[in-house]
């Protein structure tokens, strides 16, 4: 199994290079726009639109073959990502463009990249990290895209692309509950309190506020300060939660590898339109949908790919309701569960039971005895829902 990697490097472009690279990005989307309004819409294969309009995008727009050949393959791939949502595409904005192995070349010597546009190939250098020239040491990248961010710097992302190790069947689980109290809890006893971010995040809210009015309500030199407060403040909230979840999934990745298990997660698609049916205040509402949980999902099934580790993601239903004892439903307060069942009486933090209660049911996902967890819920008397959920 191959992954790709994608790596975004800032351009230490000069204002010439800016402008080519602003000409190449218009030349492209002016090609992607007519491709959309004169080929057949209901063709979405790259090869089949390229037969039909390559010649005319060639002499229309100058690009070079290459670049011909991505547009077609942009246009094919949104198409067909419309298609797959109901939609069509509308158009393409000139804010990017795709390059291959001929059009794209890193040169690690003096760390620079070599780009082909409209007007001339040139070369400029990378702003590479500490963190960059690892990944890039000894690599030869085939394919980037040159963006412009919001920012309105030009940025290269650089797509690697790896062999990953295969994924080993094991019979041991580590189950995650997700939350706001704590932000992620192992069924090892790991946990990542979300009380400092919780008051990291309110402090930004109130900032973000504090400037708002005064952009809009103070004299012309507070509201031209007060923008550019915003402005250079804008998306650090974004990257601290981003800067978390690396770190949360790193480490559970990490322990599932020397420990040689599996991760079970909870599939909380769709939460949000759950909770935000409920009566809730404005602070409240806004706690709550502003933690990029999906993002930590997400960061914890590509960095289980590159170890090797299988990330699983379960229905959490009744998951925080039930003993992982027992399988009894009980009863959650606040941070403490105990369970209903007399025979069992097992009390203690309510989300470790759900880790543990997860991690129960990820094995019986991933493994071909599932049906001996199902088999002991009809066994427990347990309601006719919560077995449908486990099975």
């Amino acid at each position: 199994m191959k992954q790709v990697l994608t790596l975004v490097v800032k351009f230490q472009a000069s204002t010439e290079q800016q402008q080519l690279f602003s000409q190449m990005a218009d030349a492209f989307a002016s090609a992607c726009n007519w491709i959309n309004q004169n080929v057949n819409p209901n063709l979405t294969n790259k090869n089949s639109i390229q037969a039909v309009c390559y010649k005319d995008v060639k002499d229309q727009f100058g690009l070079t073959a290459n670049h011909v050949v991505r547009a077609c393959a942009r246009v094919g791939a949104n198409r067909l990502t419309a298609l797959q949502k109901g939609k069509k595409v509308k158009s393409f904005k000139p804010t990017s463009f795709d390059c291959d192995a001929r059009t794209f070349r890193f040169i690690e010597e003096n760390w620079t990249v070599s780009i082909s546009t409209t007007g001339k190939r040139l070369i400029s250098p990378i702003r590479a990290s500490n963190y960059h020239r690892g990944k890039l040491a000894g690599q030869n990248p085939t394919s980037a895209q040159v963006c412009l961010h919001k920012d309105g710097c030009w940025y290269v992302h650089i797509q690697l692309k790896s062999e990953t190790p295969n994924t080993q069947k094991t019979t041991n689980a580590i189950g995650v509950d997700f939350g706001r109290r704590d932000i992620a809890v192992t069924s090892t006893g790991k946990s990542w309190s979300g009380r400092g971010i919780q008051q990291t995040r309110d402090k930004y809210s109130r900032v973000r506020a504090s400037l708002q009015k005064k952009a809009s309500q103070g004299t012309r030199s507070t509201r031209r300060r007060a923008r550019q407060i915003l402005k250079r403040l804008g998306g650090r909230e974004r990257r601290y939660q981003t800067w978390i979840n690396h770190n949360i999934s790193k480490a559970i990745v990490l322990e599932a590898k020397e420990t040689q298990s599996f991760v079970s997660i909870e599939d909380l698609i769709g939460i949000r339109e759950r909770t935000n049916s409920k009566p809730r205040n404005k602070t409240e509402r806004r706690r709550s949908n502003s933690w990029a949980f999906y993002q930590l999902r997400t960061f914890l099934e590509y960095k289980g790919i590159c170890e090797g580790i299988e990330v699983v993601a379960v229905n959490p239903a009744y998951t925080s309701q039930s003993c992982h004892c027992c399988l009894h439903i009980g009863v959650r307060t606040e941070k403490k569960f105990k369970c209903s069942n007399q025979v069992c009486g097992w009390v203690g933090d309510a989300d470790v039971n759900g880790s543990k209660m997860i991690a129960l049911v990820g094995l019986s996902v991933s493994q071909p005895r599932g049906s001996e967890l199902l088999s002991c819920a009809v066994t427990q008397g347990l309601p006719k829902a919560h077995t449908i959920a486990l099975a």
